[in-house]
């Protein structure tokens, strides 16, 4: 399978990433220690880091974490807290010995690796009691009491700047087994988060449909954000309103 392309290798992206994303690795963070039934961690390693969000989530119940991600300018920008460290490196050539860690943790990241390289790494890297959590979180479209914005969302932003092809990522146990890991348990896990306009906008701004036509140079920054805030502006009459994100969670286990 061929690389995806990394779209948030730019640096004006990234900034956009660290201003605009809102933190949704704490509560899913939370679930990983309510599942594998375990508080902390000894090592975790955080794959596809981006600005550290999930890393710094994860430091939380970790004594040690290390987060990586393949873009520079991502990695600039990530804060650092006790017992973080990062390292720019590939999902797929991970530059650490076998037996590392006893959790591997991938958020918002595993549809942009080569899955079997990143699979095969992982079970190395991990220890035989190890845990590898992938997760992916969207937001749903959807503002709450409101179904006139989910049209807009779909019809209006979505129809002009639509989700770039991406890998399927769907993980089965099927295709985990010849790896080393058994597909322990899948779920959904739902978030509202209450934001005011401006914080909806800088979200969007982050989005790969978005990065994809600025970064290419197809629509100027400003001007697809000028699109984007007169889009909402009806929906949020200058108040924070709440909106709805889910994310589709799969916990792996280290098995033969």
């Amino acid at each position: 399978m061929a690389d995806a392309k990394n779209y948030f290798i730019h640096a004006t992206a990234a900034e956009r990433y660290a201003r605009g994303r809102p933190d949704l690795h704490p509560a899913i963070v939370r679930r990983i220690c309510e599942v594998t039934g375990r508080p902390r961690f000894a090592s975790a390693l955080d794959v596809g880091c981006g600005t550290g969000l999930s890393t710094r989530a994860i430091a939380s119940v970790a004594d040690r974490v290390v987060g990586i991600d393949a873009s520079p300018e991502m990695l600039r920008l990530a804060t650092s807290g006790p017992g973080i460290a990062y390292q720019q490196a590939r999902a797929e050539s991970l530059p650490f010995a076998d037996w590392s860690f006893d959790l591997i943790n991938v958020g918002l990241a595993f549809h942009w690796f080569v899955p079997e390289a990143f699979l095969r790494e992982a079970r190395r890297a991990l220890r035989d009691d190890g845990w590898l959590v992938i997760y992916n979180s969207g937001f749903l479209g959807q503002l709450h009491g409101d179904d006139d914005f989910a049209q807009w969302h779909r019809s209006v932003y979505l129809a002009r700047y639509p989700t770039p092809p991406r890998p399927p990522a769907d993980v089965t146990d099927e295709f985990v087994r010849p790896f080393g890991f058994a597909l322990v348990k899948k779920e959904t896990h739902d978030q509202e988060i209450p934001m005011s306009s401006d914080q909806f906008v800088g979200y969007l701004l982050t989005q790969s449909n978005v990065i994809a036509v600025v970064e290419q140079g197809s629509e100027r920054l400003k001007d697809v954000a000028q699109f984007i805030i007169q889009g909402v502006a009806p929906f949020f009459g200058g108040q924070t309103r709440i909106l709805k994100w889910q994310s589709h969670i799969d916990y792996l286990r280290v098995c033969g």
